[in-house]
This record gives C-alpha cells, sequence and structure tokens, in this order.
C-alpha cells in the first residue's frame, strides 16, 4: 500500500503518484528550483513556471516534501537538512562527506567530542632485552651443535691402535703421537712443485713429537728427531694381520713409517720408550700449507738469514709474514743448519707456537670467514685413530698452543750421542722422562746432549 498523498491529475486518474495503474505516467517537466544564490539573468527570485500548466499539482509535492523533511531525523530546523538534505529539506542526495561521526553522536556534528585514545603503555625494555638474549643463545647453540657435527664428520679414523701389540702400562694424562708426513696425496703436479715436495711414491714422517697433556695442566711437547737410532720390534702388519718378529735391527725412527704405517711408528715408539701412545694424529704437507694461508699467514722473527735448495727456503733476517709455501719450506728445512734435525725440530716447534697463537686469535676465532676455512683445510688432511674425538682434537690444539706459546714445556729427545749418521737417545733420561710423564710431575730432565 502506498503512503503517497490521495491525489489525482486533472484527468482524474492516479498515475505517477503510485497508483497500481498499468498505464505509465505522462511525460512531464520538473522545474529547476535555485536555492541560496542570485537568480539567473531574466529571472528575478527563481526559475518560472514552464509554459502551460504541469501534468502535476506543485503544491502537492510541496506538501508532500514538507511532510518528509518532518519526518527526517537528519532535518534541522533552521531548514538545512541533515546528512545529504538541502533547504526545505529537499533531499538532493549528495552527501555531505561526514566521516567522523553520526549526527549528534560522540564526534559527529554538534555532538559531544570524541573520547581521548588511552595511552600506550611503556616499553618492556628488560622483557626485550631478556627475549634478545634468549634468542641470541638459542642461535648460538644452534650453529655451535652444527659447527660440532660438520668438523667431526670430516675427521678422517684411519688408524686402529687396537693392532698394536705388547703396549705398555698407561700413566696419568694422554699422550698424543703428532706427526707431520709429506703426504702429496690430493696435490696437483703443479701443487707439489710450487712446495717442492717432489713426486715420491708413498709417504714418509717429516716430523714427530710426543704432546702430553698432563689432569693438572702441565703440558710437554717432546720432539722425536726423524733420524733417531731406534729397534724395529715385533709387530702385526696393520694390513695383512701377519706377526713379525722382532730381530733387533735398528734404523731411523721415519723407517718404521715407511715400512707398516702409522700403527707400526706407534709400536715402534712405544717399544723405545716405555710410554703409551693414547691418540694418534697426523697431516700431509698440502694441509698444512692450506692451514697458513687460511689464517692469513704467520709472522715469524727469523734471527739469521738461511737458504736450501731442496725445501725452497730463502728467508732474510728480520720480521717477516710467511704464507703456507714458505711456512712448508722453512719447517722442512734442515740442510741449511749445523744441528740438522735438531735445529728443524726447534723451528718446527718456534713456528707451531706462532701458527697457534695466530689461529686463536679473536680475529680468527669470531670471524666465521676465517675460522670456517681454517677449520676445514686443517681437518680436510687430518688423520686421527678411531677412537678420537672433535674434544680430543681440541684439547690436543689448546695444549699445543700452551706449551708452544710457554706454558709448559718444549724439548728434543734426549740425545747421548750417534752411530752411523743416526742420533742416540739418552737411556737414562728417556726412562726419567717417561717417569715424570706418567705422574704428571714436573719435568726436570733436559733434551741436550
Amino acid at each position: 500500500m502506498s503512503d503517497w498523498p490521495d491525489a489525482r491529475n486533472s484527468n482524474g486518474d492516479r498515475h505517477g503518484y503510485g497508483s497500481g495503474s498499468a498505464q505509465p505516467e505522462g511525460a512531464r517537466s520538473m522545474r529547476h528550483v535555485q536555492r541560496g544564490g542570485p537568480s539567473a539573468p531574466g529571472h528575478p527570485g527563481s526559475v518560472p513556471r514552464q509554459g502551460g500548466r504541469s501534468s502535476y499539482d506543485d503544491d502537492v509535492y510541496d506538501d508532500l516534501y514538507r511532510d518528509q523533511r518532518a519526518q527526517d531525523p537528519y532535518a534541522r530546523p533552521d531548514g538545512q537538512g541533515g546528512q545529504g538534505h538541502g533547504q526545505d529539506g529537499y533531499d538532493s542526495g549528495y552527501n555531505t562527506g561526514q566521516v567522523y561521526g553520526t549526527p549528534g553522536g560522540p564526534g559527529g556534528p554538534q555532538g559531544p567530542p570524541a573520547p581521548p585514545r588511552r595511552p600506550r603503555p611503556p616499553v618492556n625494555w628488560r622483557k626485550r632485552i631478556t627475549w634478545g638474549l634468549v634468542t641470541f643463545l638459542a642461535l648460538l647453540l644452534v650453529v655451535s651443535v652444527s659447527t660440532y657435527f660438520w668438523a667431526d664428520s670430516k675427521l678422517k679414523r684411519e688408524v686402529d691402535l687396537s693392532k698394536v701389540i705388547e703396549r705398555p702400562e698407561g700413566g696419568k694424562g694422554t699422550n698424543y703421537l703428532i706427526v707431520g708426513s709429506d703426504s702429496r696425496e690430493g696435490m696437483s703436479d703443479e701443487e707439489k712443485k710450487k712446495l717442492h715436495t717432489g713426486s715420491a711414491d708413498g709417504k714418509r714422517t717429516d716430523s714427530m713429537m710426543i704432546l702430553h697433556v698432563a689432569d693438572d695442566g702441565g703440558n710437554t711437547m717432546v720432539s722425536l728427531p726423524r733420524d733417531s737410532n731406534v729397534t724395529i720390534p715385533s709387530f702385526k702388519g696393520a694390513d695383512s694381520g701377519k706377526l713379525y718378529p722382532g730381530t733387533g735391527r735398528q734404523t731411523k725412527l721415519n723407517a718404521a713409517y715407511s715400512e707398516d704405517g702409522p700403527e707400526l711408528l706407534v709400536r715402534t715408539v712405544e717399544a723405545n720408550t716405555g710410554l703409551r701412545i693414547d691418540h694418534y694424529a697426523e697431516i700431509g704437507f698440502g694441509g698444512f700449507a692450506k692451514i697458513v694461508d687460511a689464517v692469513g699467514g704467520v709472522e715469524m722473527n727469523i734471527p739469521k738469514a738461511f737458504r736450501d735448495k731442496k725445501s725452497g727456503a730463502d728467508f732474510e733476517a728480520g720480521k717477516q709474514t710467511l704464507n703456507g709455501e714458505e711456512a712448508l719450506a722453512f719447517v722442512r728445512t734442515r740442510y741449511a743448519f749445523a744441528g740438522s734435525d735438531l735445529d728443524r725440530t726447534k723451528n718446527q716447534q718456534k713456528f707451531l707456537a706462532a701458527l697457534a697463537s695466530q689461529a686463536a686469535t679473536p680475529g680468527t676465532v669470531m670471524n666465521p670467514f676465517k675460522l670456517y676455512p681454517t677449520m676445514g683445510a686443517g681437518l680436510d688432511t687430518l688423520i686421527v685413530d678411531k677412537d678420537m674425538d672433535l674434544l680430543d682434537v681440541a684439547s690436543m690444539f689448546w695444549a699445543m698452543k700452551g706449551v708452544t706459546g710457554g706454558d709448559g714445556k718444549s724439548m728434543n729427545m734426549p740425545i747421548s750421542g750417534s752411530v752411523g749418521g743416526n742420533l742416540v737417545w739418552d737411556k737414562a733420561k728417556v726412562k726419567q722422562l717417561v717417569s715424570q710423564l706418567n705422574n704428571d710431575e714436573k719435568v726436570t730432565v733436559s733434551g741436550t746432549p
């Protein structure tokens, strides 16, 4: 039912007023009323009616609009409409754009002001710092664990000390046999030429040391000259498993390694010293040079200039930083010195002290771009026994760093003379040395002949 008033046009029908008639409204013209401004030229006050009478009654529509204005909740008494309403309540359909509140409501036109925003709570810096610290520690733990397993997986556990027979009783502390071999494994012909390693088949020991890590922290490093005169004992072949009886045959210490590898070398050292070897570690030429390059070189103070064609050494006196190639030449040189192998072992200990100090500096340890290449270079060519884990490697490294850095004792195996060009160990002093090591006592034995 239409709410429109019952008004009829001159023809008596209800077309255009919401009637239900099927006939359409006739065309008609709506007048235009200009509101609130000056009259258009020729039409003072308002737009005049169009010619003739319109098809609807203007008075009816005026009454209708007044009724609608009276019912409009947004209409104002002064004749101004509410939202989208002009004068006399006429709905122009135009939105005034007021979006900040409903009329009469909080924040709206002629309404009370909007309530103020609640202030932000103060920043809890203690909570933020705590969570930041927890996040950092968690990240550090993940990185440390990942690094450990990565490094541990790179260890080459190839030496089986269970094959060593007739072993002496162990004492206090831990004894490492550290070997520098002339292995050329993984080296190209160009690298062999550059490092002056030659192209000999197989591998031999170029340096050997016993590192004793005491339970009370008093550590000792004993260099074993490769030309030491030793007796080859009975042994079991590492690969064949065959038992070879001892014949009393005497030869150089490094010959034991050439004959049947690390297991026979350990057996020979134990038989000639009476000291039990707990762990074995070996690194080749290529790995040694790469470690030096990875840490950015090692600074050395060379007291006297020397040259050696066989090792490629050519050094001036004074402080200088050695790269991998130069460092390898430095630790291998023996023909340029009057003391030959004894002087070489001293240089090896001196260089290891400088290398360990450089590798343990914050600039290396805290810099992943140096730390990981250094660890990778060392672990790629490091050969250890099957019972040695990464913690043992770390213990060996830190003990070596301490000893060669002055926190402990470093020495050569006590020598009493020579025979056939080979160095003879002083048996009495060797026995005293081993007793002091087994009991973690301060070493008082001297390695000077």
